[in-house]
């Protein structure tokens, strides 16, 4: 049994169990890619089933052609018949074969997330209505997360007018796909189950044919995906789900770790087989992950453990300023370098994409290769490059590229022929020239970048860039958009990048050139030998040799939004789980007593996340030093300094943010946020 071979013994039950449905509980770094392909190739030579009866599903295409590719592998025998696949690839295939029966064109065509946007906008248009008012991204949010529902526009429950709108422009939206034979991707597996809940001989043609069903990362799973396996399941069918509700991190997309749990009950799981031992991390590193996440109430539970050595502490930094976070971080980075390390196999993970502005300009002063995984770099984010665009017609309105990029960005109205007539008015001259003699709407834009010019006259660099984001619009039309918070961050942060180009001179210049330098060299491609850098939920399924978790603070990691979330804390403290176990030999966490927020100082206090790991595994790195400003004689003679760390009886930990002389403070405090206190009352104590 060569399939068996080199499997521990907790695999080998999971590989080789009897024909009935399980549930595998795979932990991090555990084998569960290695236990799923075991599993079919199991079934197909130690069992006898045919390679017809197998569907295997999984969350990418490129972890469904891993699978084949192992297996292929593994057994002898053609795997064709196989059905092995994402969600929506599967739906599109079951689609493809009975479109009569599903209401579809034998030609329907499939519309990506651009596409789908723009179908919103045109049914907009045709019921004429209010873009502001019915923003259109956030319209394809809400018809998305309806069909992710089950819902179609007449089981929507509509008590207002607002709501009976966004209804309307479901069902005109719907009719429009049909009429035109296109479908969104939510459409493919709402669609598909809908054939399969109506039509009995397509159900029970498939509940025969699939008797061995197996789905990769289940807790990833939506109730619709949940409620389409469960059709597809028949009496004599076998549900192989392996998961890991500890890695639990896609809340925001609809996952549902219910289904877990749901599963144990509709298919009578008997047992879970939990995959404890880990084959990537060293055992310090698995030990502080173990005991985060016992703090999580709602878990199946489970110890990762591994036969390798203890290896080295987490490395702790607690560093006076972001800047000098970004820096420690780089020495590090230099340091593993010259010890051999890829700069391939370092990552560094932060939890907001705002948060790689600071990381990259200190790795670009560094001479250091890196490269954005899944995302773009910090200036080549599209509502960087927009305000970027104001901020160069500020400084030179007759830049035609700038002009262009944002004339009508946001929308104003200025469509393709507008701009191809002032092109032809323009001649040799600027875009700019053309439009302050041409009619009311190009003309409007001319004055607002007159007026924007005149405003920034005598302002701070950091006062231009918020003139730039605020009087352009970009301000308001990210924050009419659904998923415009990230964005809104990012101009944040362009703001902060700003404030440390304050100099003598032209520092506007001085900045929009190092934003086209920082954005255009030293571009790293996929081979290259660069440092990765990306969000804690772009790092999930990857591992490396060292790895840097940074903005350990309250408020950052865990995120501020997760306090008003049911089930918040849990969702980030599972995200602070993944980051952790994504570490093979070396681990840093980094955080900073200051940082930079809408262009002002903030002081904060470390993450609770750091204080729920044993102190024994954690390495202080240096001393911490409260603020860079050293106090005068008499602030030194008083605890209550900003920055200072300070214990409320009821409130517990915090850091002071503001002082009232000796008679009142701000503080921001971990767990109930921030107050006003008055020091005669307050009972405070400094720590």
């Amino acid at each position: 049994m060569e399939i068996l071979s080199g499997l521990n013994p907790q695999q080998i039950e999971a590989v080789t169990l009897p024909h009935r449905s399980a549930l595998v509980l795979a932990g991090a770094g555990s084998g569960k890619t290695r236990v799923l392909t075991s599993r079919i190739a199991y079934l197909v030579q130690g069992q006898g089933a045919s390679p017809h009866e197998i569907m295997a599903v999984t969350f990418t295409n490129k972890a469904a052609r891993e699978m084949m590719t192992r297996i292929s592998a593994m057994i002898p025998i053609s795997i064709r018949g196989m059905w092995i696949g994402t969600f929506h690839g599967l739906c599109n295939r079951m689609l493809r074969a009975h479109h009569g029966d599903a209401g579809l064109p034998a030609t329907f065509q499939i519309m990506d997330s651009a596409d789908q946007l723009a179908a919103v906008k045109r049914v907009i248009r045709s019921l004429n209505l209010d873009e502001e008012k019915y923003p259109p991204r956030d319209l394809q949010h809400f018809i998305n997360a309806q069909k992710e529902q089950g819902l179609r526009p007449h089981d929507i429950a509509a008590y207002d007018s607002y709501t009976r709108t966004r209804q309307e422009i479901y069902s005109s939206y719907e009719a429009q796909c049909n009429r035109e034979g296109v479908v969104d991707f939510a459409e493919l597996l709402l669609r598909s189950y809908e054939l399969l809940r109506n039509n009995q001989i397509i159900r029970e043609h498939y509940q025969q044919r699939f008797r061995h069903i197996l789905i990769d990362e289940f807790q990833d799973t939506n109730r619709l995906q949940y409620l389409w396996l469960k059709l597809l399941a028949g009496k004599g069918s076998a549900v192989f789900a392996v998961g890991d509700d500890d890695q639990s991190i896609y809340a925001f997309r609809g996952a549902d770790t219910g289904n877990m749990r749901e599963l144990e009950k509709d298919f009578h799981v008997e047992n879970i087989i939990k995959l404890e031992q880990n084959y990537r991390s060293h055992g310090n590193i698995l030990d502080a992950a173990n005991a985060l996440i016992r703090h999580n109430a709602s878990r199946l539970g489970k110890n990762l453990w591994t036969s390798d050595a203890r290896g080295e502490r987490l490395r702790f930094y607690n560093a006076p300023t972001d800047l000098q976070e970004a820096e420690y971080i780089v020495d590090e980075i230099r340091s593993l370098h010259g010890e051999g390390v890829m700069l391939s196999d370092i990552a560094l993970l932060y939890r907001s994409n705002a948060q790689s502005r600071v990381l990259e300009h200190a790795l670009f002063n560094a001479n250091l290769p890196y490269r954005v995984y899944g995302g773009l770099r910090f200036f080549e984010r599209q509502e960087i490059k927009h305000a970027l665009a104001y901020l160069r017609l500020v400084h030179n309105p007759e830049d035609d590229g700038a002009f262009l990029r944002v004339i009508n960005f946001p929308a104003r109205g200025i469509g393709a022929k507008s701009i191809e007539s002032l092109q032809k008015d323009a001649g040799s001259a600027s875009l700019y020239s053309a439009a302050c003699r041409a009619g009311k709407k190009p003309g409007d834009f001319a004055r607002l970048i007159d007026s924007m010019k005149a405003e920034c006259e005598g302002s701070s660099l950091s006062e231009m860039v918020e003139t730039a984001i605020d009087r352009s619009g970009l301000k308001s039309h990210y924050m009419n958009e659904k998923d415009g918070e990230e964005r809104l961050e990012n101009l944040d942060e362009l703001v902060n990048a700003a404030a440390i180009f304050e100099t003598e001179g032209d520092p506007l210049s001085e900045f929009l050139s190092h934003a086209a330098l920082e954005a255009g060299e030293r571009q790293s491609g996929e081979g290259d030998d660069a440092v990765q850098l990306m969000t804690v939920h772009s790092a999930k399924g990857l591992e490396f040799n060292a790895v840097f978790i940074s903005g350990l603070e309250e408020g950052l990691f865990p995120h501020s939004n997760s306090r008003n979330e049911a089930g918040g804390i849990e969702e980030e403290r599972r995200l602070m789980y993944v980051a952790l176990t994504r570490a093979r030999k070396r681990l840093y966490l980094t955080c900073a007593q200051s940082r930079m927020l809408h262009g002002q100082t903030n002081y904060n206090i470390p993450s609770r996340f750091l204080s729920e790991i044993p102190q024994e595994l954690i390495q202080p790195i240096g001393i911490p030093v409260r603020n860079e400003v050293q106090p005068s004689y008499a602030e030194k003679k008083s605890p209550w300094r900003i920055g200072a760390n300070v214990f409320h009886p009821k409130f517990g930990e915090g850091v002071i943010l503001a002082c009232e002389g000796s008679e009142q403070v701000q503080v921001n405090f971990r767990r109930a946020g921030v107050k006003w206190l008055a020091l005669e009352y307050a009972n405070l104590i400094a720590i």
